[in-house]
C-alpha cells in the first residue's frame, strides 16, 4: 500500500515536536516516565537515630506533622536508635535515593559521632545530602546545689585550685553535652573528670543530690529543674542568651571569649536524591517551620524554628563536623 507524502511529512514533524519536548530532560539527566506522578505520590518515610521520647524524636514528630500538612502525604516517624546515632543514620545513607525516605539528624549524628566511632561504613560529607536546618537549641551549663560556685569565672577558679576534683554528668559519650564541656574544659586550661550516664535523666538526679557538680544538658530536660532550684543555672551555651533563661549570661559573655556549642537538628536526604525533589522539600519545610502551630510546640520545649537553604545546611554541616572533629581529637574521646 502506497502512502501519501503528506502522511508522511506529518508524522515527521509529530516525531520531531515530541523529540524537541524531550531533549531538554534528556540534557538534564531526568527520565521521562508517562507513567510518573507528581512527588510525592505517596507517604515518605523520616528515619530518626534516636528513640521515641528523645529531645529530637519529639522535634521530628512535630515537623513530621507540619510537613504532612504542607505535602498532602503522611509522614512516618522510624526510630532507629543505637550504635551512637549511627544505626539510623546508615540506614538513611542506604536508602533508595528517590525521595521517599528522609533522615531527621541532630547534630551529634552529622558531626560528633561520625569523628568519634572507629569504624563508619558511610562518609556524612559525601553520603548525605541536607535539606533545611529544622531547629536550633542550646544547653544549660548547670552545678549542684551544693557547689561552692556560681559563676562561671568562680568556677575556673576552683577548678585549676582543685584539678580533676570536679566531676562533669553527661547523657552518654558523644553526646553535645560531653563534647561541649570538652570544648569548655580546652579553652578555660581546667582539669575535670567526665561522668557519662545512660541518658540524662540518671545525670540530672545525680546532679541534684551532689554526686557530681557539674553538667551540660539541653535547656528542654534541663530548664525546668534551674527554674525550680534544684540545680543552679551557670551560663547557657549558645551565642546569644535564652529566652527561657533571660538572667542567665552566655558563657562567653561570662568569661570565656569565643566559646559556644549550640545544638540543632535537620532533615537530610541520601546523596543522589534529584534536585527538583530537594527544591520541593525544601520549600515545604519553610512553609512548615513559618506555621503558628510549629512555632507554638517549638516554644514550649524551648527550641527556636530553623528555615534557610540546602546550600546553608550544608555549610553548617560541614563547619560543625570540622569544629567538633578538633575538640574530639584533642581530647582523645572515641567510641569503639
Amino acid at each position: 500500500m502506497n502512502i501519501p507524502d503528506w502522511i508522511y511529512a506529518t508524522l515527521s514533524s509529530v516525531v520531531l515536536r515530541r523529540a524537541l519536548l524531550v531533549l531538554p530532560l534528556v540534557l538534564t539527566g531526568i527520565t521521562v516516565d508517562a507513567s510518573a506522578q507528581p512527588y510525592p505520590s505517596r507517604p515518605l518515610r523520616l528515619i530518626v537515630p534516636q528513640a521515641p521520647g528523645s529531645s529530637s524524636d519529639t522535634i521530628a514528630r512535630i515537623v513530621a506533622a507540619e510537613l504532612a500538612n504542607q505535602l498532602g502525604q503522611q509522614v512516618v516517624v522510624d526510630n532507629r536508635p543505637g550504635g551512637a546515632l549511627t544505626i539510623g543514620m546508615e540506614l538513611t545513607a542506604r536508602a533508595t535515593p528517590d525521595g521517599y525516605t528522609l533522615g531527621y539528624a541532630p547534630v551529634g549524628a552529622l558531626a560528633i559521632s561520625p569523628n568519634m566511632v572507629r569504624k563508619l561504613s558511610y562518609n556524612v560529607l559525601k553520603d548525605f545530602q541536607g535539606v533545611v536546618q529544622t531547629a536550633s537549641n542550646q544547653m544549660l551549663l548547670a552545678a549542684s546545689p551544693a557547689a561552692p560556685f556560681r559563676t562561671v569565672r568562680e568556677l575556673i577558679d576552683y577548678a585549676k585550685q582543685s584539678p580533676g576534683r570536679l566531676f562533669n554528668a553527661s547523657s552518654g559519650n558523644g553526646t553535645p553535652g560531653h563534647v561541649g564541656f570538652e570544648l569548655f574544659k580546652f579553652m578555660t586550661d581546667t582539669k575535670i573528670t567526665h561522668v557519662p550516664y545512660k541518658g540524662g535523666a540518671a545525670g540530672i538526679a545525680d546532679l541534684i543530690a551532689g554526686q557530681v557538680q557539674l553538667m551540660m544538658e539541653g535547656l528542654n530536660s534541663i530548664a525546668p529543674h534551674a527554674k525550680s532550684g534544684r540545680v543552679r543555672g551557670i551560663a547557657v551555651t549558645g551565642a546569644k542568651r535564652s529566652a527561657a533563661l533571660p538572667d542567665l549570661p552566655t558563657i562567653a559573655e561570662a568569661g570565656v571569649p569565643g566559646y559556644e556549642a549550640s545544638t540543632w537538628n535537620g532533615i537530610v536526604v541520601p546523596a543522589g536524591v534529584p534536585k527538583p525533589i530537594i527544591t520541593k522539600l525544601n520549600a515545604e519545610l519553610n512553609k512548615a517551620l513559618a506555621s503558628s502551630e510549629l512555632r507554638q510546640k517549638f516554644a514550649a520545649i524551648g527550641a527556636d524554628p530553623g528555615g534557610g537553604t540546602p546550600e546553608q545546611f550544608s555549610e553548617l554541616i560541614r563547619k560543625e563536623y570540622v569544629k567538633w572533629g578538633e575538640v574530639i581529637r584533642r581530647s582523645g574521646a572515641s567510641i569503639d
